[in-house]
């Protein structure tokens, strides 16, 4: 479906371009491609709705997990071009989600609405290319507000989110978790070490082997100084 989308996206904007050029005619064709974009922008929007409500809680438990007691929950939005689709701010676990088709007609919509403005630049401005997913921390978007400790956690917590709904859905993902343990508290290593126990296959990096819990030091690879080697799980690193 994206794919599809970026198809019709990269010919929709060659139009566009193209119909600011002195006695073009490429505009008699753009309703055509309006059509096409916004039949798949609907769509590739409920998917997208779809997985960030399946996603919001997972990562307020994650979130939760890593940042420990007292901390602000975490929840996730949607800032959307369509005006359907979102304004941002977070989604409610008991909302209910436009359809497809409704999501098409609102994208439809502003679309001719855009029209003049997308002609003056020569591009598309209405669509899912042009969306975002917002991350809430509290009542604010985190993005601005929250703290370098948080910011870390957050990301975190969506890698961790992003895991528990993989295997939600029958799936048997690998975990990576990339030099993290380092910024951890104990307790926050423990919980992450048992989130960790519980995947079939995890990679971790470290620069310091100290850093990683006990129970998670398996088979290992040392790489420094230009060599890579292979240890035993009983054999200590040089």
């Amino acid at each position: 479906m994206r794919a599809d989308y970026d198809r019709v996206l990269k010919q929709r904007n060659a139009l566009l371009k193209t119909a600011r050029l002195p006695r073009g005619k490429a505009i008699e064709t753009l309703d055509v491609w309006d059509g096409h974009l916004t039949d798949l922008g609907g769509q590739l929007l409920a998917a997208r709705l779809g997985l960030i409500a399946d996603l919001a809680p997972q990562l307020a438990r994650a979130y939760a997990e890593v940042a420990g007691d007292g901390a602000l929950a975490a929840g996730l939005g949607y800032s959307s071009t369509t005006p359907l689709a979102g304004d941002g701010a977070a989604m409610r676990p008991d909302g209910v989600l436009p359809t497809a088709a409704e999501l098409t007609a609102s994208m439809r919509e502003r679309v001719a609405e855009r029209r003049g403005d997308e002609l003056d630049r020569g591009m598309t401005l209405v669509g899912p290319h042009r969306d975002d997913l917002v991350i809430h921390l509290g009542p604010a978007p985190a993005k601005g507000f929250a703290s370098h400790g948080e910011s870390w956690s957050l990301a975190l917590g969506l890698k961790l989110a992003t895991f528990a709904l993989l295997r939600a859905d029958g799936e048997d993902p690998i975990l990576i978790l990339d030099d993290v343990f380092a910024t951890l508290d104990a307790e926050r290593r423990a919980a992450l070490a048992e989130v960790a126990r519980s995947a079939e296959q995890t990679l971790i990096t470290a620069a310091v082997l100290e850093d990683v819990p006990p129970e998670l030091r398996g088979g290992r690879v040392e790489v420094g100084a230009g060599t890579v080697r292979v240890l035993d799980p009983g054999e200590v690193a040089s």
